[in-house]
């Protein structure tokens, strides 16, 4: 079954980064397939984990993937960046360990359905919550051509993201563009020769790219960390895995404000400031994966893990 054969990414390291102590209250923001949840829980004895996840297919298969040890877990359907309140409407100040396994995950990309994989022919949704109103369809057929090449660009890098949304406009025009399959090629014919042949899918940063839109995935991020340093006990730790550049930046940016004291001009004799640090970084690089897990789950290439401590 698929829940079985799912990896958790930077597992061990993001096992060892949180320093889980078997009484403590630990949240992992992106349930998933409870890959990462499973052995956070597996080392409490009287604590507890809260797992948030906004596809309700990662809910409902949690209680199989946790069996045992739900008596521990509390399940919330929820954005992770709704953190604070989620966890004042459980009752909970403050927490000891939070893990956030940024974008999509790979059931997710692997049910064809969902319509998030530029190789399986679907209806256009890319929704992570599926009780959103909001999909790709809508941002492929509403958005304008200006708003396009802007999100191409930003979200996916995409360097010929002015001539793929000039193609998806005209295309729309004669009739709707309903599928992914069609986007994807849509895609493959605006790109010149040589960027088709290239290692990766020509449409791998364009479907990217719709995809954080569609999800507001930045945005989300932004509102984590907003709250994420006042939802930790002294001591607690914050893990978060990201796949891209902007989500990196975005977390390594916080960690460094949070780790900065004084702000004070050089040229003061004294701190006038009054500035401390509220954290301390854990590792002053972001950690990777290492050849033996490529080898085995190659979507871990581009992961990158960032552990900061409250002080």
């Amino acid at each position: 079954m698929e829940e079985y054969t799912h990896k958790p990414v930077l597992l061990k390291e993001c096992l060892d980064g949180l320093n889980i102590r078997p009484d403590g209250i630990y949240v992992d923001g992106t349930l998933g397939r409870a890959g990462h949840s499973l052995e956070i829980v597996r080392r409490l004895t009287t604590g507890r984990l809260i797992a948030i996840d906004r596809d309700k297919a990662a809910l409902e298969a949690a209680p199989v993937r946790l069996e045992g040890y739900m008596d521990k877990v509390t399940l919330v359907r929820g954005n992770f960046g709704d953190l604070r309140s989620i966890l004042a409407s459980l009752g909970v100040d403050s927490v000891d360990g939070m893990l956030f396994d940024l974008g999509v995950s790979s059931p997710q990309l692997d049910d064809g359905n969902r319509g998030f994989s530029y190789l399986q022919d679907a209806p256009l949704d890319m929704r992570m919550d599926q009780s959103a109103p909001f999909t790709a369809r809508d941002v492929v057929n509403g958005w304008s051509q200006e708003e396009l090449k802007r999100i191409l660009w930003q979200y996916g890098e995409e360097r010929y993201s002015g001539p793929i949304a000039s193609a998806i406009v005209r295309e729309r025009e004669k009739a709707p563009i309903e599928t992914t399959g069609r986007l994807a090629e849509l895609i493959r014919s605006a790109m010149p020769a040589k960027a088709k042949r290239e290692k990766q899918h020509p449409a791998k940063r364009s479907f990217q790219a719709i995809r954080i839109a569609v999800n507001d995935e930045l945005g989300e991020v932004e509102r984590l960390l907003s709250g994420a340093l006042d939802a930790l006990n002294t001591g607690g730790r914050l893990a978060v895995i990201s796949f891209h550049s902007l989500e990196d930046r975005l977390v390594k940016t916080a960690y460094a404000d949070w780790a900065k004291g004084c702000i004070c001009p050089p040229d003061f004799p004294v701190c006038v400031c009054g500035r401390t640090p509220k954290m301390k970084l854990v590792g002053r690089r972001p950690i990777t994966a290492g050849e033996a897990e490529l080898k085995d789950n190659p979507r871990a290439r581009s992961a990158k893990l960032r552990i900061a401590e409250k002080l």
